[in-house]
């Protein structure tokens, strides 16, 4: 089964939500029609999902509809503009543990409490900081990816990235593609981690939600 995709039957079990909310969900045009991916397996065909897509905007449904309207999360979900402008304060970042003081520390203009910090700014820190936290780099792989991400990204269309991960023989590469990529490695080449832009922007709306009731 691909890693990236979650069955259904997986995304009802995991969230603790209803087959109801699910399509209800969808009716309200709060998960996109083309999150639903209908594929043949063994007992016939099964829907499913982009999982991290799916999980964190589920993430966000739930963290939000406290405040709105299912119409009201419709227009802030997909309102792309409205959330890059957002900009977020150091001391939000550490309280509400988008990204850790160490990779902020590391990474980030400044640690003064007030300093802003935007959307793009943060997609990169939190990147940096998620391969971190789980153990999958180390410092000094870190500040290769962060270089990568600050000085290649510009050149490629906003929104639209992927960024590929890999070792090989113990040396790291990290590739940056527009998306959707589909790259081949040769048998040497060990994929890390991939990340693509959406999925970021995804888990960030997730834990900026109170920006986007204000």
């Amino acid at each position: 089964m691909d890693d990236d995709l979650i069955s259904k039957k997986q995304l009802l079990d995991l969230t603790g939500i209803s087959y109801g909310q699910l399509y209800r969900w969808k009716r309200k045009q709060l998960i996109p029609e083309d999150w639903f991916i209908r594929k043949s397996t063994f007992t016939g065909q099964e829907t499913f999902f982009p999982k991290e897509k799916i999980l964190s905007r589920i993430d966000n449904i739930v963290n939000m509809k406290d405040g709105l309207s299912l119409d009201e999360m419709a227009d802030k979900l997909s309102d792309k503009a409205s959330f890059e402008k957002v900009s977020v304060t150091t001391k939000e970042i550490i309280e509400r543990n988008i990204v850790s003081t160490t990779t902020l520390r590391k990474f980030g203009e400044s640690i003064d409490d007030e300093s802003k910090y935007t959307v793009d700014q943060l997609v990169h820190l939190f990147a940096v900081d998620r391969l971190l936290s789980a153990g999958e780099m180390s410092m000094e792989e870190a500040e290769l990816l962060f270089r990568t991400l600050e000085e290649k990204v510009s050149r490629l269309e906003s929104g639209s990235w992927e960024l590929f991960f890999v070792r090989k023989m113990g040396v790291s590469s990290f590739i940056l593609a527009r998306a959707p990529a589909e790259l081949w490695f040769d048998e040497g080449v060990r994929l890390v981690s991939k990340m693509a832009y959406a999925d970021l922007i995804e888990q960030l709306k997730g834990k900026l939600a109170y920006k986007l009731v204000e």
